[in-house]
């Protein structure tokens, strides 16, 4: 037998990973999921929170060009929906002012809520969050234009 060869044939053995240490290495890892996992979801949270206020913002621009556009905010009545399709009472208007003609759900699958004139502004735009329900605290608070 050749020298080299011998070397070659326990380098071999000694280049995989025993069992042992196989199992430290899963263990490592399922200790550090249990730890980042609860802030990562914590952190989508506050994410789609953040995405309604983005969303918010443009219906919010969007109003403002209608109004620049008709004279005044779209009526509650006529909502957000005037925003991409003509009211019959909207001369001048020169829509649609939304990107993909249409108005986005809110990021709980919810229509966004409006009020003009508005009880904080000259319009209210919001979503509920994800409890649907007005109030709450982090994932259930409400987000609005104020």
């Amino acid at each position: 037998m050749h020298p080299y060869e011998r070397c070659s044939t326990n380098a071999a053995r000694r280049a995989g990973f025993t069992l042992i240490e196989l199992l430290v290495v899963l263990t490592i890892l399922a200790l550090l999921g249990g730890i980042v996992g609860p802030k990562l979801m914590n952190q989508l949270g506050g994410a789609k929170s953040k995405t309604a206020g983005v969303q918010i913002k443009d219906l919010e621009n969007a109003a403002s060009t209608f109004k620049l556009d008709v004279g005044r905010y779209p009526t509650t009545a006529e909502g957000l929906d005037a925003l991409v399709v003509r009211p019959s009472t909207a001369a001048g208007w020169n829509g649609p002012y939304l990107a993909k003609n249409r108005v986005p759900k809110d990021p709980w699958d919810n229509d966004y809520r409006y009020e003009s004139p508005g009880r904080r502004g000259d319009v209210d735009i919001y979503s509920l969050g994800a409890d649907k329900a007005p109030g709450g605290e982090g994932e259930n608070a409400d987000v609005g234009n104020w």
